[in-house]
């Protein structure tokens, strides 16, 4: 994972990542193909081929129009422009660009889906959402617990 963290402690400038004083953005680029759970604590944007969990609780992620994902995603925020086969759930907001092809259910508080994007699913929309990621080893026993049923 590249971490875009200066020697300065100041974050480096990624294209297309948002960056803020203070907090660490991860990058991984088209050129990688992951199979496992990715699980972090910092904002990651992900332009590359993921099979499996995606879990980053209280952070951002941000799937570009080249990322391809098969998995379920867990986050803070979740910025979809590229495609996604699984679940999303977001605590606060999820917002699918027009370039997205989405199959999978939505769990968030607000959502935003631009016209031409994709979407195959359900969504669940409410206020009660605030822990989500808040237990990671919670999550994840669940997500096996559901598997094996």
């Amino acid at each position: 994972m590249q971490n875009n963290q200066d020697p300065q402690g100041g974050p480096a400038a990624t294209p297309g990542a948002a960056s803020f004083m203070g907090r660490t953005n991860s990058y991984l680029g088209p050129g990688l193909h992951i199979k496992g759970e990715i699980v972090g604590n910092e904002d990651v944007k992900l332009d590359c081929k993921v099979e499996g969990l995606i879990s980053i609780g209280g952070f951002r992620l941000t799937v570009g129009p080249t990322a391809h994902l098969n998995g379920d995603i867990v986050a803070r925020e979740a910025m979809i422009s590229g495609e996604v086969n699984g679940d999303i759930r977001a605590a606060d907001r999820i917002e699918i660009m027009k370039s997205a092809s989405i199959v999978g259910d939505l769990t968030t508080a607000k959502i935003m889906i631009e016209e031409g994007a994709y979407f195959k699913g359900c969504v669940e929309i409410g206020g009660n959402n605030t822990q989500i990621g808040k237990d990671l080893d919670s999550l994840l026993n669940s997500n096996r617990k559901a598997d094996k049923q």
